[in-house]
């Protein structure tokens, strides 16, 4: 038997995923790296203010503050929520608003995450138009969000008008089941016209597109967002801190990386 096209048909399977694979150029990015306890690059980064709950309930004011926001010289950016004395919380929330935004692309941070109940880091997007039409016109892509009492889970999500609870989500757990805070992890998005897909240290665990959505449910991805990084303290789903919650806690941020998809020639 002539095993020259089986062999040949074996190749072809085997590289075909290769060459589907997407080539990405850099288009933005931080690597924090500067002097310990500088501020964040102010040239990429401005901040959510204040406090009244955030629409969750939340319990924390975030600050723009030294002590809620700064590069430890070890190239991270640190995003420390702590308690006060008196009992309140403060932590900070940077955004690229008004300074960066894109519309598709490759979109990942490095993080090591907090932990503790009540603690609720996130790494996420927000349509660009949201000052002219509101939330969830804008939509919202949370490339990662992990809740204290899940120390082994994070969730990729999207919101919008007309999804059912208003989210649509899904969950990664490690395969090693060890907690998120014990090691920096790489949350990424790959989003295009057409789907937006999930991953954690590339293992893809979501894929959205507009067939795959429920009735009602807008496609709403299909303009600028800009990023953001918080650490939120209490809320509607993380719940509130109890007596076994440590502060402070820290979200240390290796890198923000944004690629635009190389045209092929």
């Amino acid at each position: 038997m002539n095993r020259l096209p089986y062999l040949l048909l074996a190749w072809l399977t085997a590289v075909a995923p290769l060459r589907a694979q997407t080539r990405w150029t850099l288009v933005w990015s931080d690597e924090f790296d500067g002097p310990a306890n500088s501020a964040p690059d102010q040239s990429k980064w401005t901040y959510d203010l204040g406090g009244g709950g955030w629409g969750n309930h939340e319990l924390e004011v975030y600050t723009d503050l030294r002590e809620n926001s700064f590069l430890d010289g070890k190239g991270n950016l640190v995003i420390r929520a702590q308690r006060s004395t008196s009992g309140g919380y403060t932590s900070a929330r940077l955004k690229t608003q008004g300074k960066f935004s894109t519309a598709y692309g490759k979109i990942e941070a490095r993080i090591k995450l907090p932990y503790g109940q009540g603690v609720w880091p996130a790494f996420w997007m927000l349509g660009s138009d949201i000052d002219s039409i509101g939330w969830p016109g804008c939509g919202e892509i949370d490339v990662m969000e992990n809740i204290g009492r899940e120390p082994l889970l994070t969730h990729g999500s999207l919101h919008g008008p007309g999804y059912p609870a208003q989210v649509i989500t899904a969950r990664y757990e490690l395969p090693d089941h060890r907690p998120y805070h014990e090691a920096f992890h790489v949350f990424t998005i790959e989003w295009a016209a057409d789907k937006i897909e999930f991953f954690v240290d590339a293992a893809r665990y979501e894929s959205v597109t507009p067939a795959s959505m429920p009735a009602k449910a807008k496609w709403v991805f299909d303009h600028p967002f800009f990023i953001l990084l918080n650490s939120a303290v209490g809320g509607d789903w993380p719940g509130n801190p109890n007596s076994s919650t440590v502060f402070p806690q820290e979200m240390l941020v290796d890198h923000v990386r944004v690629w635009k998809p190389v045209q092929p020639d």
